[in-house]
């Protein structure tokens, strides 16, 4: 069986975004569970979700809270769809998720011998990675 193919998509823009996660400080919700960071932007701050994506523009804290607990993390076991290196789309499964990196799998739709495709991906998650449309 062949290996996926991965792009490298770690691009400068993402080596300073990850470089920048320093000063955000970490959100978890009453039990303790992380549902993203607020960043600070100027004297506002900005709501950032477990895959490193900005949910709004600078906001006051409170609101940038709020608006992590209303995201919280059921998106994580959405579907996604990862840009192949031909333009092609895969339909795919969060498998890991942390700042260090983000690991899709590709979904077989629950198959049990169905070979297990892993594409580990950048944190913050790159444009290739998008909810699938439905």
């Amino acid at each position: 069986m062949l290996a996926p193919r991965v792009a490298a998509w770690v691009d400068v823009s993402s080596v300073e975004a990850v470089e920048q996660q320093t000063d955000w400080i970490e959100h978890r919700r009453h039990d303790g569970e992380r549902v993203g960071w607020i960043r600070m932007a100027g004297e506002q701050f900005v709501p950032v979700d477990l895959l490193g994506r900005d949910l709004t523009g600078p906001v006051d804290w409170l609101e940038a809270e709020e608006t992590l607990e209303r995201a919280g993390i059921g998106y994580l076991a959405e579907l996604y769809e990862l840009r192949q290196p031909d333009g092609s789309w895969l339909r795919v499964r969060l498998a890991e998720v942390s700042p260090d990196r983000i690991v899709a799998k590709k979904d077989d739709f629950g198959a049990v011998g169905a070979p297990q495709l892993y594409y580990p991906l950048p944190f913050p998650a790159p444009e290739e990675l998008r909810p699938l449309a439905r």
